[in-house]
């Protein structure tokens, strides 16, 4: 299995190189050369299957000999051991044809747990083997940075920057962040949006010398791995509702495109999915380019929904990719245009992401709404992304059962579920010191050159 960059200008790499190194050299994303296939029995072999069971299933044909079957059944048995729910990601019924996947059970109560957690043991074997350092910089909108801290903090051959927008982020993601006491854990505060931090961190790979210098890696959505491993739980809720043998439909909040793209990845490997359904906050430049063919930033008007407050969706390009048809230098063109402002997408490639993708938005008050009457005629407690989730799938309802993926614990963020439902979620019992822990955190600037000398100066360079 051989990975290539979705602007073509990169050399393909094997699974734990396009895995250790993130972004590729060309500034594209790695994505497989090939997507392998299940077939109908190996997928409805599934049925009764434990989650670890399906993960290995579902990701062995990607790895190709970076891991050995014992090797990575371990990583997988490790990863999802310390979740708080036995069947990982368990589904709830909503309504008739309506279902919640619960996504949320992981130690940092988010979605991102599931990719991060893994990552964390791929990472952790391949560094060992090869007894190498390397230092990890993310960008986060909330809920990645406190996964990949979660899943890295104490290891003795990593050091972790998070980067996350200043006051722009809930008190519990922020914690999550600041509180871990390892010494190898780095939480900066920067000064802007999410968009902005995403930036910074493309500038530092697309920097040789820096990248080399202090052997950068990435674990943000732009990882392969972590895309990979989100294509896991498609298969486990579909297989529960009767895949192979019954469509199913999905509905997923998203602002980096990584998520519903893992389902994108599920279709083609083979699971059938009707519709996937994107579904996006007040910043809504997902659901205008899929209405119009035009990706044009507007601004980030921050909401309740932080995880989502996003304008450039780094994942997009991946889709892209495949809707013109392998052309790296299009790919390539259109990022160029998106420097200044936006792109106009091809007819061709726009017909393609109409004919496998729709879309829909939810303004604040119509999210808010929705974590009122959920509560209220369901009993189910959502946080805002899960609930602009439920709003969108609604208009989508039909006589396919349809999965809405619910991305983070309520208690992620109690002042806007509380404003909304007049309940305050609390926090789990293993976390119930959260906000007595002590802060260690560094603002910062927007500026390269300061983030990238505190960088080399926190590891010792």
């Amino acid at each position: 299995m051989r990975y290539i960059s979705t602007r073509g200008g990169a050399p393909a790499l094997t699974f734990e190189q396009a895995m250790m190194t993130g972004l590729a050299t060309d500034g594209g994303l790695y994505v497989p050369e090939t997507v392998p296939t299940l077939t109908t029995d190996q997928i409805a072999a599934m049925a009764g299957q434990s989650y670890e069971q399906i993960a290995f299933t579902v990701m062995r044909p990607f790895i190709g000999d970076t891991f050995t079957d014992d090797e990575f059944r371990a990583m997988i048995d490790r990863a999802y051991a310390g979740f708080g729910h036995d069947a990982r990601a368990p589904l709830v019924q909503l309504a008739p044809n309506h279902f919640l996947l619960e996504l949320f059970h992981g130690p940092t109560l988010a979605f991102k747990d599931f990719a991060m957690q893994l990552i964390g043991q791929m990472f952790q074997a391949a560094l060992t083997r090869s007894g190498e350092r390397i230092t990890i910089v993310g960008a986060t909108s909330g809920d990645t940075g406190s996964a990949a801290i979660e899943a890295f903090r104490g290891l003795d051959n990593v050091d972790v920057f998070i980067l996350f927008p200043h006051g722009r982020v809930s008190e519990v993601q922020r914690r999550q962040m600041t509180t871990p006491v390892e010494s190898n854990v780095h939480a900066l505060a920067m000064d802007g949006d999410f968009d902005d931090c995403q930036a910074m961190l493309k500038d530092m790979f697309n920097d040789t010398a820096f990248r080399d210098g202090v052997r950068l890696a990435g674990v943000n959505s732009i990882n392969w791995g972590r895309v990979l491993a989100q294509v896991v739980y498609y298969f486990s809720s579909a297989v529960s509702l009767g895949a192979p043998h019954r469509e199913v439909s999905f509905t997923v909040p998203t602002g980096n495109f990584g998520d519903i793209f893992a389902g994108y990845i599920a279709k083609q490997m083979g699971l059938p999915i009707k519709d996937l359904v994107v579904a996006t906050n007040q910043n809504d430049i997902l659901h205008r380019t899929l209405e119009t063919g035009s990706y044009t930033k507007e601004g980030v008007t921050p909401s309740i929904s932080p995880s989502m407050d996003i304008q450039v969706s780094s994942n997009f390009e991946r889709a892209l990719f495949y809707a013109y048809g392998g052309d790296g230098a299009a790919v390539g063109a259109q990022m160029d245009d998106l420097k200044s402002g936006g792109f106009k997408i091809s007819q061709g490639a726009y017909q393609y992401l109409r004919d496998r993708f729709v879309s829909g938005r939810a303004s604040e008050e119509e999210t808010s709404d929705a974590i009122k009457t959920y509560l209220a005629k369901h009993g189910e407690l959502l946080c805002p992304h899960s609930a602009v989730g439920v709003h969108v799938a609604e208009d989508h309802l039909g006589a396919t059962p349809m999965i809405t993926l619910a991305t983070a614990h309520p208690a992620k963020f109690p002042d806007a579920v509380n404003a909304a439902s007049g309940v305050k979620p609390p926090l789990p019992p293993r976390m119930a010191d959260l906000y007595d822990r002590d802060e260690r955190v560094t603002r910062v600037a927007c500026d390269f050159d300061a983030i990238a000398t505190l960088i080399k100066e926190r590891i010792a360079l």
